[in-house]
C-alpha cells in the first residue's frame, strides 16, 4: 500500500525523498519494498525470533511450576522431572527467566538469602596519615597448634609500619591500644582506617573509639583479600622473607625479631610500589627530589646514546599517589598517564 502510495505521487510530480519522508520511511527502504523484499526491518519494528518462547509456551512453563506437584520445587528438578516423563517445555535459563519475570522467584529456604557485596569506597592518599590499613596475622610457634598473633597498621601512601604489635590472642581491646599508641605518637591524625571484616575489626571497643576520635573507617568484603591489598603484600614479603623463622620458641623472640624486622623494612626495603624507594624516604619527603634526580640521570644517559633508547625515557612522576580499591575509571585514568610518562 505504501509503495503504491509513493509511486502515485511520484507520477504526479513530487520527488520521492519528500514522499518517503511524509509516510515516515527512508528512501532505502522504498527501494527494498519496491523490489519485493516487504520484511518491515525498521528500527523499533516487531520481528519474528525463532528461538523466542510463544505466549504458549510461556503460559505452560508458568502453569507448570505453579501446579500442585512442583510448587514447591526448583526449576532444575522440575526440569528433570519432566525429561524422565518424556516432556521438554523449555531450558531450564528459560525457566528462570519466565519465572522471574514474572516476580515469582522467592528465597524460601531457612537460611538467609545472599546479599550482593558491595565494593569498598575508592580512597586515595596524596601524602603520610590519610590512609591507614591494618590486619592480624598468625605466627607459628614451636607448639603445634598454638599461635601468636602480628598486629600490623601500615599507612598505604609510604607502605611504612606505623606501629605494630604481637600477643597471644586476637582481641579488639589489644587493638585499640595499639591504634592509640599508633594515634598519639602521629599527633592524632585525621585518618581513615580501612580493615577486613574480622570480630576484632568490627569489635564494638575499637569501633567506639574511632567513633570518640571521628576517624571514618571501611571494610573490605568477605573472603576477598584483593580488597586490602597493602597488608596482603606485607605479610607476604614478612612471611617470605629468607630470615623469617619456621616457628617462634617465645613470644619475646617474636617481639624481637619482628621489630628489627620492621626497621629494616622501613628503613632500607626498596619498595616496587615505590619506584624502588624507601618508606622512610617517601614519608620524609624525599620522593619528588629523588624522582627528579633519576628522571634528570636517565635523560642524560639518553643524550650521551640515544639508539640504546628506542622507546623513548620512562619518566618516574614527580608527585606520588596512592588509590585503594580504585574504581575502573580511576585504574584507566592511571594506564593512561603511566603511557604518557615515556619522554
Amino acid at each position: 500500500m505504501a509503495v503504491e502510495l509513493i509511486e502515485e505521487a511520484c507520477e504526479s510530480g513530487a520527488r520521492l525523498g519528500k514522499a518517503c519522508e511524509v509516510l515516515e520511511i527512508s528512501v532505502s527502504t522504498f527501494r527494498r519494498w519496491a523490489s519485493g523484499d516487504l520484511h518491515d526491518k525498521r528500527k523499533g519494528a516487531s520481528k519474528k525470533i525463532p528461538r523466542k518462547l510463544t505466549d504458549a509456551e510461556i503460559q505452560e512453563i508458568l502453569a507448570v511450576c505453579c501446579s500442585k506437584e512442583y510448587e514447591d520445587d526448583s526449576p532444575c528438578t522440575i526440569h528433570a522431572s519432566l525429561l524422565d516423563k518424556g516432556r521438554y517445555v523449555a531450558s531450564v535459563s528459560s525457566f528462570y527467566r519466565v519465572l522471574r519475570e514474572a516476580n515469582l522467584i522467592k528465597h524460601r529456604r531457612n537460611s538467609k538469602p545472599g546479599k550482593k557485596q558491595s565494593r569498598p569506597p575508592e580512597l586515595k592518599a596524596t601524602g603520610p596519615n590519610q590512609v591507614w590499613t591494618w590486619d592480624i596475622t598468625w605466627l607459628k610457634t614451636e607448639v603445634r597448634g598454638l599461635y601468636y598473633y602480628g598486629y600490623t597498621i601500615i599507612d598505604i601512601w609510604d607502605r611504612s609500619i606505623v606501629k605494630w604489635a604481637i600477643h597471644d590472642r586476637e582481641d579488639e581491646k589489644l587493638a585499640r591500644e595499639l591504634f592509640d599508641l599508633a594515634l598519639r605518637d602521629e599527633k592524632l591524625p585525621h585518618v581513615h582506617v580501612h580493615s577486613d571484616n574480622g570480630n576484632p575489626m568490627k569489635g564494638m571497643t575499637l569501633l567506639a573509639f574511632f567513633h570518640d576520635l571521628g576517624i571514618s573507617t571501611s571494610f573490605s568484603r568477605a573472603r576477598v583479600s584483593d580488597d586490602n591489598p597493602f597488608i596482603e603484600s606485607w605479610f607476604k614479603t614478612l612471611k617470605y622473607d629468607v630470615s623469617f623463622p619456621k616457628a617462634f620458641k617465645s613470644i619475646g623472640d617474636a617481639r624481637l625479631w619482628l621489630a628489627n624486622f620492621v626497621a629494616a623494612y622501613n628503613s632500607s626495603h626498596r619498595h616496587s610500589g615505590l619506584h624502588y624507594m624507601t618508606p622512610l624516604q617517601v614519608r620524609k619527603g624525599e620522593y619528588g627530589e629523588t624522582a627528579r634526580k633519576r628522571n634528570e640521570t636517565m635523560k642524560a644517559a639518553n643524550c650521551k646514546n640515544p639508539q640504546r633508547w628506542s622507546q623513548g625515557v620512562k619518566q618516574l612522576p614527580l608527585e606520588h599517589c596512592v588509590y585503594l580499591n580504585p574504581t575502573a575509571e580511576t585504574r584507566l585514568k592511571i594506564q593512561q598517564i603511566s603511557a604518557k610518562q615515556v619522554a
